[in-house]
């Protein structure tokens, strides 16, 4: 099992280090390998993702704790993804930085939420509604990681899902890492939509 999960993890690792999602080596991503105990693999923390090696992931537990002993260090964010695994049923959570989702999240800080509507992509968070309303929350970008995570388990709902952290960067979550997958790119064709938009728009009525 942890096999198979290490190489899906890879594998979208390294489909978003050729969108050159990961510069400076931000981001980290999580794939659940047990649900009872909890166990999941993250990034290990200041890895060049762009290269595949046996020490990109470690297996941690419900507290974000290796759970063996390793010289390596998880993703500062390691508790993001335990508020996730712990609320939902979630599989796969993602985590990246980048200018269109910075900005984004910039624009519409003050508002604490982005929001999206008649767009066909919107059907990638499993809205198929005419008239479907996706909203995306924006929280403060904490630097205490405990903080942060407590703020932004406030906004996690469902087993699919997204938010923006000021400044800092998106979190997604979905039930297999195709989903997560999906759901990221979906939120990142929609941030650079919108972006375009306000080029051309400067009140889009959306």
């Amino acid at each position: 099992m942890i096999k198979e999960r290490w190489n899906d993890l890879a594998d979208v690792k390294d489909e978003l280090a050729n969108r050159d999602w990961f510069m400076g080596t931000s981001g980290n991503l999580a794939i659940k390998v047990n649900d009872h105990p909890l166990q999941f693999l993250v990034t290990a923390s200041g890895k060049d993702k762009r290269k595949r090696t046996d020490e990109d992931f470690l297996l941690v537990d419900e507290f974000g704790h290796p759970v063996e002993q390793t010289h390596l260090k998880p993703s500062a964010e390691t508790l993001l993804h335990v508020e996730i695994y712990r609320k939902t049923n979630a599989g796969c959570s993602l985590h990246v930085h980048t200018i269109d989702n910075n900005v984004i999240s910039e624009i519409y800080g003050d508002q604490g939420v982005v929001t999206f509507k008649g767009q066909e992509l919107i059907k990638a968070f499993d809205m198929w509604e005419e008239d479907a309303t996706l909203k995306i929350p924006i929280i403060r970008n904490y630097a205490h990681i405990a903080t942060l995570a407590a703020e932004f388990s406030e906004h996690i709902s469902g087993d699919t899902g997204a938010i923006l952290i000021r400044n800092h960067g998106i979190t997604v979550w979905g039930r297999t890492a195709f989903e997560a997958k999906k759901i990221l790119e979906a939120s990142e064709f929609l941030f650079r939509y919108q972006l375009r938009l306000l080029e051309h728009k400067p009140s889009p009525n959306i």
